[in-house]
């Protein structure tokens, strides 16, 4: 009997309802099938036509899980008839007609016999609800799903337990907000990074301390109080709650139970102005040796990114070299003041051929009030680029070598030397001051020939070939490159001429000491003191009074925390100095020593204060007593994994370090535990790209396009609305400047969190900058539909409690092909995605690995392999989505174990409601699986243009072979067969004749388009 379907059009202009005449054709399940969208609608409410004899039909609530509801005969005199529900009373009317005996117990969730949605409103635009429609049963099931299990988690957080953390703590610890009141998709990239490895960590059987609180503390909140003219308190607190709620919505799994009072801030984004004033200072310096030489330390198994190791070393800075003072005078031979410069290569003294001074060096600015140009050029430095060689040749004055004493025929140093402003130069390094080598370093050489284009350049060392080689000058061309390396002194050295670099480092600093110079061995830090002191409001008091007769004076334990009053109705409104001192009850006070009158210091913290120990203090946040005890130091610490920005690689990672270090050295962290670490915060540090967004600009102005400003009817080919002009587009750092920002509430809300989060982990490594492109979403709501099918058609016939989710599979000498493929890919996905999500933490392949294994499972024909096999790879890829999609996965879960006949579509018997998917373990690699079934052959059919040649038996390839690799891979493998060496010789020389090598079936049929007469000499 031919076979009816009652399938959703979502085609524009088509009627809502069709009936379809479809022959012997089976229907594939689920039976209603989405037109014009490549994944099946959620949540829909229709009838469905069976194909089987006597035709009958089935009312569903929930068509993708296919729980039917009821059963009724469908009339078979409707059968391949149109219909079109033009309204509720015709879709009524329609229902009654098909079914005159009534629906009896067809009852939707919408108390109706077909859901609104499926027909269109009177008078309402037919694209319009063509484009609602299918959005609104979206958006229904992703709200519905996200407030169920959030539900659901909420209530399991008053519960005790139901798995035991047998294998110790860890700590996930991810870099927190700013309260700005909104979150930004920065934010929830790297929350979600902590999310998938904290569920990870608690699924392994750890106890997961996930703490998050507020970077609450600094200048942005202060400054933003002012322009609105409130407490930051009051406005800190408002735009907590607001983002706590945006965090929940994201999925997140977090320990709210350790915040406390106290909020942390290290960014302002203020002017800075600089004054001369007394302030506070840590001695970081004096931990300046262990900072540098526990680098190595961390950079053990890669546990801290190499970029932010470099960077910290490069802030430490610690030089091994000599200083040495050139001398300076005007055209007039008048003696300036002498320069002294720092360099690591005294070697190289002889080659010097130019002076570069700091922006702020003395001569620079006495000089840049009597030359404007100067003035413009020291005006416009911190617009150029990080690299820039630009430099400004100071006028009338020279530079003379101090060892020209030891000048001869062959050397240059008797000659004076231009000298330069030049950005590059820092402040900080050593006097502000550095000799140039062009012949000996990269960056003099880029900066000599910028601004002394063809001018020769002098060579003072060698390769060490020869005991005294000759002088050299190298000119533009070929071979025009700085010699780096140390060697032999050249002739240009005069009488260190013919010594390794090593001895002249000494001999030479040793000639000038000799002849009356200031010169010395000495090592040279870039790192400074810690600057504590903020003259501001909203931040941590500095615990200090001052006494007339005492001087300084720490406020006693006792009385600790000094906290901050309540400022009156125009106390804080921006002016110098800090509001504090306006505040007679907090600034007075008396001597904690003496009891006289005292002033209470009125700086705040710099806020890097506060977040350098504030991980310690979730240890154990609730001690009124003392910051933390040493038995919660001891239990939770350190950090296992550390999370944020690799904008924070210096400072808060570096006063971290610092603070961490110290608290070492104190009883609060016991020595025991301390000590093994090294006394450092964080064993493992992870620190996520950024996040950019597409940004559009006029191509003749370069002028940032607002939305509105662009005209995105066709998204393939925007335009200007103005202009009709096409932009440009680049993928630019997210700013309200660039219009670029995109909101994460507003794509929570659209495609759900666990899309969301997917996309982001999806779209690039984690160190890696995600441009974002909000259109890709798409492919992941396909891969969740395509879990969805294969959850709801790979249930087991007879399923268990997922209590029980262990299943009896058959030995892997039993399976077919297909089924031994499915398993080994199934194990195989396992290993690797407990590796990404254990040392590599190459989370977008994990995401690209459990698409393959769905795929896999999507795949395969149901009627050729096991049911147990089908089942547990399928209850597998569930629990690996776990971390990634915390809801749908859940989702899943108790889908996975409903049984398929239950006419309620409630959960299994005896199981009032099926455990969390998260109360169950992380699969672990079958390893003994994965060797025998890799090591295992298949058969292989060759073909030469089509037709068969031979027949034989290669390898079974690994399942992420794929492309060219694959077929690499295959070709190697037939070749190395004896049909193989026959038919294409014993080097393979005929595969090289072929045009086109096609692979299918992962190697089990592999075609040679090989052109008459290219072939081996088997063809």
């Amino acid at each position: 009997m031919p076979a009816m379907v009652h399938t959703i059009n979502d085609a524009p202009g088509d009627p809502a309802f069709v009936l379809t005449e479809l022959g012997e054709e089976k229907i594939p399940e689920p039976i209603i099938r989405p037109i014009m969208r490549e994944r099946p609608l959620r949540y829909v409410r229709d009838l469905n036509f069976s194909n089987e004899p006597p035709l009958k039909v089935t009312g569903s609530s929930n068509v993708v899980d296919g729980a039917p509801k009821a059963v009724y005969p469908a009339p078979v005199e409707e059968r391949g008839k149109r219909f079109e529900a033009k309204s509720k009373a015709d879709e009524t009317e329609y229902v009654r007609r098909l079914f005159p005996a009534g629906l009896a117990g067809f009852e939707l969730d919408n108390g109706s016999s077909l859901s609104k949605e499926s027909f269109r409103e009177e008078g309402r635009p037919e694209d319009e609800d063509v484009e609602a429609r299918g959005d609104e049963w979206e958006e229904e099931a992703r709200e519905a799903i996200d407030a169920k299990w959030q539900r659901r988690w909420e209530e399991a957080r008053s519960q005790a337990p139901t798995r035991a953390a047998d294998k110790g703590k860890s700590y996930i610890c991810p870099m927190f907000p700013y309260p700005s009141g909104t979150l930004h998709l920065g934010h929830l990239r790297v929350y979600t990074i902590s999310d998938v490895l904290a569920r990870f960590k608690h699924m392994q059987g750890y106890g997961v301390i996930h703490p998050m609180g507020w970077d609450a503390f600094g200048l942005p909140a202060e400054n933003a109080a002012i322009e609105r003219g409130v407490d930051p308190s009051g406005w800190t607190m408002q735009n907590i709650a607001k983002m706590k709620e945006q965090l929940t919505a994201m999925g997140g799994r977090w320990d709210w139970s350790r915040v406390d009072a106290n909020g942390f801030s290290w960014r302002s984004g203020a002017k800075v102005e600089k004054l001369r004033l007394k302030q506070w200072f840590l001695r970081i310096t004096d931990s300046k040796e262990a900072l540098l030489e526990d680098l190595e330390f961390l950079a053990k198994d890669n546990c801290w990114p190499e970029r932010v190791l470099s960077m910290q070393k490069h802030w430490l800075g610690k030089s091994q070299g000599a200083k040495v003072e050139f001398y300076v005078e005007d055209v007039a031979g008048e003696q300036l003041p002498s320069v002294e410069v720092f360099t690591t290569r005294p070697d190289t003294l002889f080659g010097v051929q130019y002076l570069a001074l700091s922006m702020s060096h003395p001569i620079t600015a006495r000089m840049a009030k009597a030359v404007p140009r100067l003035q413009a050029f020291i005006d416009n430095a911190p617009n150029l680029p990080a690299d820039s060689k630009a430099g400004f040749l100071l006028p009338g004055i020279k530079a003379r070598s101090p060892l020209v004493k030891l000048a001869g025929p062959t050397t240059k140093v008797q000659e004076s030397m231009p000298v330069y402003a030049a950005p590059y130069v820092l402040d900080d390094y050593g006097s502000g001051a550095v000799m140039g080598v062009p012949g000996h370093d990269i960056r003099d050489h880029a900066f000599w020939r910028e601004n002394q284009g063809a001018e020769p350049i002098l060579t003072v060392v060698a390769a060490p070939a020869d005991n005294s080689p000759a002088s050299s000058f190298l000119t533009p061309g070929p071979g025009d490159e700085a010699y780096v390396h140390k060697g032999m002194l050249t002739m240009a050295s005069g009488p260190f001429s013919g010594q390794r670099s090593e001895d002249a480092m000494k001999n030479i600093v040793v000639a000038l000491q000799e002849n009356g110079h200031n010169a010395s061995h000495t090592e040279s830090w870039r790192l400074r003191d810690w600057l504590v002191s903020r003259q501001r409001y909203w931040g941590t008091p500095i615990p200090i009074v001052h006494c007339d007769t005492c001087g300084a004076v720490p406020v006693p334990v006792d009385q600790l925390p000094v906290r901050l009053p309540e400022l009156e109705e125009g106390q804080l409104k921006g002016r110098n100095g800090n509001p504090l001192e306006s505040v007679p009850e907090f600034v007075n006070a008396n001597c904690p020593k003496c009891n006289k009158p005292a002033r209470r210091e009125t700086d705040t913290m710099d806020t890097f204060m506060d977040s350098s120990w504030y991980f310690f203090r979730f240890a154990d946040p609730h001690n009124d007593q003392a910051p933390f005890s040493p038995e919660a130091a001891a239990a939770s610490l350190p950090v296992d994994i550390y999370i944020g920005g690799v904008e924070h690689a210096i400072l808060h990672l570096l006063y971290a370090r610092f603070i961490s270090k110290f608290l070492a050295t104190t009883p609060l962290w016991p020595p025991n535990t301390a000590a093994e670490h090294r006394g450092e915060p964080f064993k493992r540090l992870i620190t996520q790209g950024m996040v950019h967004g597409r940004t559009y600009f006029d191509p003749t102005t370069g002028r940032f396009l607002k939305p509105e400003e662009v005209d995105l009817s066709n998204p393939q080919e925007p335009k200007i609305t103005a202009t009709s002009e096409t932009p440009n587009i680049s993928f630019e750092k997210m700013s309200k400047s660039k219009y670029n920002g995109v909101d994460p509430a507003s794509c929570i809300e659209k495609y759900g969190a666990d899309a969301t989060r997917a996309h982001i982990l999806f779209q690039a490594p984690v160190s890696e900058v995600l441009e974002w492109d909000e259109d890709r979403i798409v492919g992941i709501q396909r891969w969740f539909n395509r879990v969805w099918r294969v959850v709801t058609s790979n249930r087991s016939a007879r399923p268990k409690s997922p209590t029980e989710i262990e299943t009896a599979l058959p030995e892997p000498s039993a399976l077919s092909e297909e089924e031994a493929d499915l398993l080994l890919l199934t194990e195989q996905t396992v290993s690797s995605v407990s590796e990404s999500l254990t040392s590599t933490f190459t989370l977008n392949t994990v995401v690209s690995d459990l698409i393959k294994l769905t795929n896999a499972l999507a795949d395969i024909e149901a009627d050729k392999t096991d049911t147990q096999l089908r089942y547990h790879a399928t209850s597998v890829l569930v629990q690996m989505m776990a971390p990634l999609t915390p809801a749908f996965a859940e989702e899943c879960w108790e889908a996975l174990h409903t049984a398929p006949d239950a006419a309620d579509g409630t959960a299994l018997a005896n199981s009032p409601r099926n455990p969390s998917i998260f109360d169950h373990p992380f699969p672990d690699p079958d390893i003994r699986i994965i060797e025998q079934l890799s090591n295992r052959s298949q058969p292989c059919a060759v073909q030469i243009n089509g037709k068969l040649k031979f027949a034989t038996k290669i390898p079974v390839p690994d399942p992420a072979l794929s492309g060219e690799e694959l077929q690499r891979w295959v070709v190697e493998r037939i070749v190395a067969t004896e049909e193989g060496r026959k038919v294409f010789g014993d080097d393979g020389e005929g595969v090289r004749g072929a045009k086109k090598i096609v692979v299918v079936r992962g190697g089990r049929t592999v075609n040679f388009v090989i052109p008459r007469g290219k072939g081996g000499k088997g063809m």
